[in-house]
């Protein structure tokens, strides 16, 4: 009993010196490695410098507000630090960003990240609330409740998979003095530390190569008689709805296309094409009569009337009598080159075979002649 105990004894002093030898700091064999709130968040940056974009007196109105959520939203741009999920970041405009660096890193470690630096985000979400622009992106920080993800077919459920869980993010950017009369490319300018916007939409890139005044109206988001379908797109987007018509009653009129933008009470606008081109605009605003532009107004920059461009051997305006010169594959002046035998080189081509005479067909309906004689018919009679 007594040698078994101090194996025992033994045994646990042995356990223990190891352990001790194995935890120890500067130990050779150690193979410990600790994760945590330090070591998880040591290469995310917290630098941060902020803005000075200058801002309009006037307070926002409920056309700004419109035009802030129609421009803002589907908006896409590239992230500048890594944005965490939830709704934890809070931007004052041209102010200082919180939480502060510690209380960042410990809101990406318990909450993980949303996005990195340098991944793609998309405004998905513009609420305008109090003296706050709320912005949502990929998605926002939480998941949208839908009642059918309650309901389940056996056990498949409806609504796809009930326990999908948000992966966006928000910032929320504070204006101290309220909301100004902001417009999208200031917004996009006060988040310029979280979000970058530089990359251009397609949209943006085909308005930088119209001229100044067709340029000026699509960012002003204005449609002009003479404008392409491209340019009403950059300038007003997808339509709300299309109507195809008949310019008249005869069902061998030509065809027109309106597209409609808005709804009332919200001022409406009628959009005409014929063609590529809007041939009519009508601006239905609410307590206003309705605004008609029939009339080509972009001017210099408008389509041209078709014309006819005059080549060489067209027959000139008033000259009647001028005959068209027949195609040739030679150049202007050049003479033909006069061969030695036969005159000019020109291809001689040989003379179209003639017909080969045939015999008169012949009239079955007359009777037919008799069949001639085998023997002469001046032969004399044999002698006796």
């Amino acid at each position: 009993m007594a040698n078994r105990t101090h194996r025992w004894a033994r045994f646990a002093v042995v356990s223990f010196t190891l352990s001790l030898v194995c935890c120890a700091p500067g130990s050779v064999g150690a193979q410990v490695f600790v994760v945590g709130e330090h070591s998880a968040t040591a290469g995310i940056s917290t630098d941060f410098s902020p803005t000075h974009v200058p801002l309009p007196d006037g307070r926002l109105t409920e056309l700004g507000r419109r035009e802030l959520i129609r421009d803002l939203e589907s908006e896409q741009g590239f992230a500048h630090r890594v944005l965490p999920m939830g709704p934890g970041l809070v931007l004052d405009a041209n102010g200082p960003l919180s939480p502060g660096p510690e209380q960042y890193k410990k809101m990406i470690y318990e909450k993980g990240q949303s996005s990195a630096v340098g991944d793609r985000v998309v405004v998905t979400g513009l609420t305008v609330k109090g003296d706050k622009l709320i912005i949502d992106l990929n998605g926002g920080p939480y998941a949208k409740h839908r009642f059918l993800s309650h309901v389940s077919f056996g056990d498949a459920p409806v609504a796809g998979n009930p326990n999908d869980q948000a992966t966006g993010s928000r910032v929320t950017l504070v204006f101290k003095n309220g909301i100004p009369d902001i417009t999208a490319p200031e917004v996009k300018a006060l988040l310029t530390p979280v979000i970058d916007f530089g990359a251009k939409t397609s949209a943006d890139a085909y308005a930088d190569t119209l001229p100044g005044p067709i340029k000026e109206s699509v960012q002003a988001h204005e449609v002009l008689v003479g404008m392409d379908r491209r340019m009403v797109l950059a300038s007003l987007g997808a339509p709300e709805s299309k109507v195809r018509e008949h310019a008249s009653d005869d069902p061998d009129a030509p065809r027109y296309e309106e597209w409609i933008y808005g709804h009332v009470p919200q001022t409406v606008k009628f959009v005409r094409f014929m063609g590529d081109r809007v041939t009519m605009v009508k601006i239905a605003a609410l307590g206003k009569p309705i605004e008609i532009h029939d009339k080509n107004e972009m001017g210099e920059y408008g389509p041209r009337e078709p014309t006819r461009q005059i080549a060489l051997g067209d027959a000139q305006p008033g000259d009647a009598g001028h005959a068209s010169a027949a195609p040739t594959l030679r150049e202007p002046g050049e003479k033909l080159p006069v061969s030695a035998v036969g005159g000019s080189n020109r291809v001689q081509y040989p003379p179209p075979p003639k017909p080969a005479a045939t015999d008169p067909a012949p009239d079955h309906t007359a009777d037919p002649a008799p069949a001639p004689s085998s023997a002469p018919a001046s032969q004399p009679p044999p002698a006796a």
